[in-house]
């Protein structure tokens, strides 16, 4: 603890203005772990806009509410602990870098287990982040859930996205849904087997480029968050072939497209390209573009939502 008081620095801000305050936190972060700031305490003057300027006590302050600063500690790939009142104008905030390793970076020897039951992906449950739950149920929402008889999840893993619809429908409705989920993963599938004691609910370790052999037949639902994106998979035939095949008539789809990373407990903001420091989302807007021409096409209506994970729902009928 000494080690990480001793690389603590301590700033404070009255009306700098927020490309000022950026520079020096950035200088501050090359050196410091952990940079202290004493800044105008927001409450009091809430429902003002980010750069009003507040005078107290014959000092000018520069409004910013506490989503500002929160912003501004993710953007600068740190987060920003609990705030503390230190007196009757101002409040004291700590932003902490971010360590980088990630599970994006781990590489298995089994690669079918990057995912897996071991692996640090296992330890993030995104039902508990606000920005991908609201998101999720929106779509779920778009795409008539209540209606569905049959669901298909490719990129299950462990199971959370079905555990989410089983908290939002009654128990009878739930269990009168044919659930299919399937993951490259046999450790994520096995912890998917012993989460659902169901006999609706099958769980499949399986190669989705191989999904035909299934022999599955067809869904009134298809899920895949994040899963079309897999360096193994080539995003565009495959989903004309999902759609085609796999999708009744009057069915519905749901893509989600993660616009984040999952860094030291964190979901930050913002698509990573390789080679790339700041984050690109060209990738990412391309194959929603794609999708949602193919899917335009093909006569169903599209609506695409979300923030830190996209998605796009489309129904026909």
């Amino acid at each position: 603890m000494g080690n990480r008081e001793e690389r603590d620095s301590m700033l404070g801000f009255t009306n700098e203005s927020m490309l000022t305050i950026v520079q020096v936190l950035e200088s501050a972060l090359e050196k410091s772990t952990r940079v202290s700031l004493e800044v105008l305490d927001p409450d009091p003057y809430n429902g003002l806009y980010a750069g009003t300027m507040v005078t107290v006590k014959d000092t000018q302050y520069c409004y910013r509410s506490l989503r500002s600063w929160l912003d501004l500690a993710q953007q600068l790939g740190c987060r920003m602990l609990t705030p503390l009142k230190i007196s009757d104008t101002t409040i004291l905030l700590h932003f902490q870098k971010l360590q980088t390793d990630s599970f994006h970076q781990e590489n298995p020897i089994d690669k079918s287990e990057k995912y897996g039951s071991d692996s640090s992906f296992s330890a993030i449950n995104k039902n508990e982040e606000p920005a991908f739950l609201l998101a999720y149920m929106q779509a779920l929402n778009i795409a008539k859930l209540s209606t569905r008889k049959s669901v298909l999840n490719l990129g299950i893993n462990r199971g959370d996205e079905f555990a989410l619809i089983e908290e939002l429908l009654p128990k009878e409705d739930f269990e009168n849904i044919r659930f299919v989920g399937i993951d490259h993963a046999q450790s994520a599938i096995t912890a998917a087997q012993n989460r659902f004691s169901q006999s609706n609910l099958h769980f499949y370790s399986h190669d989705i480029n191989q999904l035909d052999t299934l022999n599955l037949g067809k869904f009134d639902l298809i899920i895949s968050i994040g899963t079309l994106q897999s360096p193994g998979i080539n995003y565009k035939p495959f989903l004309m072939e999902l759609v085609k095949k796999h999708l009744n008539d009057k069915g519905a789809l749901i893509l989600g497209f993660p616009n984040s990373r999952w860094i030291d407990g964190e979901m930050v903001y913002g698509a990573k390209m390789r080679n790339y420091r700041e984050s690109d989302m060209s990738l990412v807007l391309s194959d929603i573009d794609f999708a949602k021409r193919y899917l335009q096409q093909k006569k169903f209506t599209v609506r695409i939502s979300g923030k830190e994970y996209l998605f796009l729902t489309a129904v026909k009928g």
